[in-house]
């Protein structure tokens, strides 16, 4: 049946069966032949008949469609599998976030090296802005960093993660909470962000669209002055229960931000293009994932 989604996909397009005969090096009578038992096999007309000419029937249409993309996915499969073997120098190019920390990552890294040794991995840090642009542009073939975005189908996403949102403030901030702060309880309050002047912006987007943050925002360059405002009662910092570990939990104390009554948490994934998967992209993936579980 796939030669015949070759032969039907070569008709419809040039709207001529002796066109698309020419065009697959095949005799007229054979390629009107395999229509006919295309059709036969699926038990649908594809194709109205009226003369010398015809008109695709609806079940064509999608039939016509369809039969792209698995064509497209076909060949993708073929070239990733000879790639496999046939690359003398294989480079997978890899992304991750900067503030998440290396442990795991590493560990992917060093089991994927003893397995293949053969491919040269590239590896880039960075914070979401840039890997989302290195993704896009095709400057790595793969990112693992935290969703600021709604999840699309042009990318492969696979979920590794997930860590709740955590407020560090001045231990002598909030002496009746323990456990748990609201953002409506830190309106008052300066939101401090980590953040270089070229992803101000969409950071500050991301903790008001996001997260629900109404303060006013301080920008530094360093965890270390941030924490130094923190621990000095000039505003607050948001991490995670995952890098709060990064924090001097002597001088600063944290909390887990709500938002009204629903937790805030920050969910990680291994991010590439559908187009441009592959089998060491999935096995680099597939180990990232394994060791998160």
């Amino acid at each position: 049946m796939f030669q015949q989604m070759v032969y039907f996909i070569a008709i419809v397009k040039n709207n001529s069966f002796t066109k698309a005969a020419e065009e697959c090096n095949i005799s007229q009578s054979a390629i009107s032949q395999q229509m006919k038992e295309l059709e036969s096999s699926l038990g649908v007309s594809l194709l109205e008949r009226k003369g010398r000419s015809f008109t695709v029937t609806d079940a064509g249409k999608y039939f016509y469609t369809h039969s792209q993309d698995i064509l497209e996915d076909v060949n993708q499969l073929i070239n990733n599998t000879v790639k496999i073997v046939k690359d003398d120098q294989i480079n997978l190019k890899v992304g991750y976030l900067r503030s998440f920390g290396t442990t795991e990552f590493l560990r992917a890294v060093s089991e994927f090296n003893k397995q293949y040794p053969q491919v040269k991995i590239n590896i880039t840090s960075g914070n979401h802005e840039d890997l989302y642009q290195l993704l896009r542009s095709g400057q790595v073939d793969m990112n693992f960093a935290d969703q600021r975005r709604a999840l699309s189908n042009k990318y492969v996403n696979e979920f590794l993660t997930d860590s709740k949102f955590m407020v560090a403030i001045s231990r002598s901030s909030f002496p009746s909470l323990s456990t748990k702060i609201s953002s409506e309880q830190l309106i008052d309050m300066t939101c401090i962000l980590v953040s270089g002047d070229d992803e101000l912006e969409s950071d500050e987007s991301y903790y008001q669209d996001i997260l629900g943050i109404r303060s006013e925002f301080k920008a530094v360059k360093t965890l270390d002055e941030a924490q130094i405002l923190v621990a000095s009662n000039q505003g607050y910092l948001i991490v995670n229960d995952r890098t709060q570990g990064q924090l001097n939990l002597d001088t600063v104390k944290t909390l887990e931000l709500i938002n009204g009554k629903q937790t805030m948490s920050q969910k990680y994934y291994a991010y590439w293009k559908a187009d441009n998967s592959g089998y060491y992209i999935e096995t680099f993936a597939d180990l990232l994932k394994k060791n998160f579980t």
